[in-house]
Order: structure tokens, then C-alpha cells, then sequence
């Protein structure tokens, strides 16, 4: 589709088939779309001039109805830790936010895929923000092309940077499902980013019908976000487990891993939350469901933010879970928490958001509330002498 701002068509997000549709339209061979990848993913080209293995006329007719346009940065931050976030504003007037982790031997990207989030577990800051829109898929792919970018000046020295890209960022990947393959096809394909199908993520709060529309469109890793060992705790702190409960949800994943035509886990994230869903007993129920379940389990400690009402368990709590689970055979790693200070942490990230729900205002006022009634509350002495 045209971009309404300029009625030409953006390329920077389509994938290679749909490229191919437009040099037929346009009587030219399919691999001038390969070509026209190569100059835009690998030499970061945004000139059809500078596209010098295409021909002077197919160059002239680019120029007049398509273009290469990317998102704009509008503010960097850098941690104390290494972690950079990147402010992007989107064709909505909101903004996202892009994360970069470094790590010895990897690095990294978390991206976003909505303005925003459509849905609403209770331990993470973006769905407080509300919603405001899908992003499309130059402006999901625009993060890595920006991000690769900027962090090749700060690495001059490394051949790939960005190792990994997980869609762990703002909004629920398949809630916009269409632009979220076409940007999954670029990050993997040779002639654009030519990530392999393991270090690329999609991850999901428990979008059943995405995980079973996912088959055959793409053969990416998947991650859930479960973060609880039934139904009853899940549909607490994951609403949309009420629709989809996790029995639903894990057997949509197994269909998933039986197309895919090699051995593959999923990735099931736990978020600790201190005294709710942290215990020992959770810890055994959790290795009771998931027993025979090809995965590998992350364990998450809570990122605190303003109002959550949540509190991060203690170091030995942590590994006390982590501990339980691998005697249960279970593979199971600590997420370290990274980019704190700014922000940056898994759960933290809520950019600028034009909330369509007003579901902001109403987390707003109920912290306004919580506050007031603390304050109200009698001082009693504790005692000292």
C-alpha cells in the first residue's frame, strides 16, 4: 500500500514475494527484487540512484512511485550497564521503544510491534500505557536497519553486532499479524539481514489462533509468556488466559514445533513475582505441567515500576526456583536484569503512547487513589525508645 504521506509505496518493509509483484508489474525479472533487498537490508541504500546493478529506466520508475523510508529516532539513551534504548517515533504521532543488550558473544536487539499493547498483564508498564496502533512493517524492520546502523559506528570492529532480535518489545506480536511476518522474512532472509530461523524470536502472551496461523509462514523460535502454573494464578496476571488457557495455548505450540520438521523447543518466560508466583509449590507445579513439554524455561526477576504493585523476589528465592525445576530435568536460565536504569528492562518499556482505550487514565487514577489512601491512613509510632 501507498504511505499516506506520500501516496509512493515504501519498500523498506516488503517482503521479497511482494517485491517480486511489483518488478512484475513493472516487467522486470524476479531477481531485481533480490538486488533491491540487498541494496536496502545489507548496504543500507535509501537512493534508488545509488542502485547501480539496476537499470537507468527501472531506477527512473522507482524514483517517481516508490521510496525507502525508515521511522524517526527521536532520543537515545545509554545504561550504566551497556544497554541502549532507542526512542522511535511512528506513522501514528506515538512513539516506541528498541532495546539493545550487549553480551560477550551476542548482542541482542528487542523490538516492538504495537503502539502500545492491546493487552494488559499486570506486572508489565507498556499495557498501562494502553494502545494507539499496529506498527506496519517498515517500521518494525526500520529498528533493526536503524539500530545495525548506530551500533556499527560504536563496534567498528565486530562483523555482526546484532546476533539475536526478540520481539519482546512494546505490543503483542500477533495482534498484528501480517506486518509481523513480512518484517520476520526480511530479518531472516539471505539478501536482506540473514538472521538464523533460532536467533530470531516471536514472542507471545498466548495468542492461540496466531500461534496455529503461524505455521507455514514462518519457522522463527517462539516464546511464551505463561508466568504462571495454572489457570486460575494465569488468568490473574495474563487476562487474555481467561480466552486461551494454557493446556489451549501449549498445544498450539506443539502443532507449531510439528511443522517446523526438526527438533525445536519453545521458550516459556516466567516473570517472578515475589510472594505470588514464586513459591516452591509453584515451582513443582510448573515442572508438573510442563513435563514432557519440549522447552527450555527463562526465569524473569520482576522489573519494578511506578504503581505495580509488585515486588522482585530475593536472590535466593530465585535460584531456589531455578534450582527446583532443573532437578525436575528441566533447562532452565536467569535472565539478567539489564538496562535498568533507563528503563530498558524486560517489562519497562512503554515509549509515548495516544491511548485509544483510556485504559492509561484509568491506571492512573487508581494510583492517584492508592496514594491518597496511604496518605489517610493513621501514623502509628513503631516503637522506638
Amino acid at each position: 500500500m501507498p504511505d499516506p504521506r506520500t501516496s509512493k509505496i515504501n519498500l523498506l518493509g516488503l517482503s521479497k514475494w511482494k517485491l517480486e509483484e511489483i518488478m512484475a508489474r513493472l516487467g522486470e525479472k524476479p531477481y531485481r527484487a533480490d538486488q533491491i533487498l540487498k541494496w536496502i537490508h545489507q548496504r543500507d541504500h535509501s537512493d534508488f540512484e545509488t542502485m547501480t546493478d539496476l537499470s537507468k529506466s527501472l531506477r527512473s520508475r522507482l524514483g517517481e512511485t516508490a521510496e525507502i523510508h525508515e521511522p524517526e529516532v527521536i532520543m537515545a539513551k545509554v545504561s550504566g550497564d551497556g544497554t541502549r534504548k532507542w526512542l522511535i517515533k511512528t506513522l501514528s504521532g506515538s512513539s516506541v521503544e528498541t532495546v539493545f543488550i550487549p553480551e560477550d558473544t551476542r548482542g541482542t536487539l528487542c523490538v516492538s510491534t504495537q503502539v502500545g499493547c492491546m493487552l494488559d498483564c499486570s506486572f508489565c508498564a507498556t499495557g498501562k500505557q494502553g494502545f494507539d496502533a499496529n506498527l506496519k512493517s517498515w517500521e518494525i524492520i526500520g529498528q533493526l536497519r536503524i539500530a545495525r546502523r548506530e551500533l556499527a559506528k560504536i563496534y567498528p570492529e565486530r562483523e555482526r553486532v546484532i546476533t539475536n532480535v526478540v520481539m519482546m518489545g512494546m505490543g503483542e506480536p500477533l495482534f498484528n499479524f501480517a506486518s509481523v511476518m513480512d518484517a520476520l522474512d526480511l530479518m531472516m532472509h539471505d539478501m536482506a539481514y540473514g538472521l538464523s530461523k533460532r536467533r530470531v524470536t516471536l514472542s507471545t502472551s498466548g495468542v492461540v489462533p496466531g500461534i496455529y496461523k503461524m505455521a507455514g509462514k514462518t519457522d522463527a523460535s517462539l516464546a511464551i509468556s505463561l508466568h504462571a502454573p495454572n489457570d486460575e494464578l494465569r488468568n490473574q496476571l495474563v487476562p487474555i488466559n481467561r480466552k486461551y488457557p494454557i493446556n489451549d495455548l501449549l498445544d498450539a505450540c506443539r502443532h507449531y514445533l510439528s511443522t517446523l520438521g526438526e527438533k525445536r523447543n519453545i521458550t516459556v518466560e516466567y516473570i517472578l513475582l515475589a510472594g505470588i508466583n514464586d513459591q516452591p509449590e509453584h515451582a513443582m507445579e510448573l515442572a508438573r505441567l510442563l513435563r514432557g513439554f519440549p522447552c527450555k524455561i527463562n526465569l524473569i526477576p520482576f522489573n519494578p515500576f511506578p504503581g505495580s504493585g509488585y515486588k522482585r523476589p530475593s536472590n535466593i528465592s530465585v535460584k531456589g526456583f531455578q534450582r527446583r525445576l532443573i532437578e525436575k530435568e528441566f533447562s532452565v536460565t536467569v535472565r539478567t536484569t539489564r538496562g535498568e536504569d533507563i528503563q530498558a528492562a524486560c517489562g519497562q518499556l512503554v515509549g509515548e503512547v495516544k491511548d485509544k482505550t483510556r485504559r492509561s487514565e484509568r491506571y492512573i487514577l487508581r494510583q492517584k487513589l492508592s496514594k491518597k489512601e496511604l496518605e489517610q491512613r493513621p501514623i502509628v509510632s513503631a516503637g522506638y525508645s
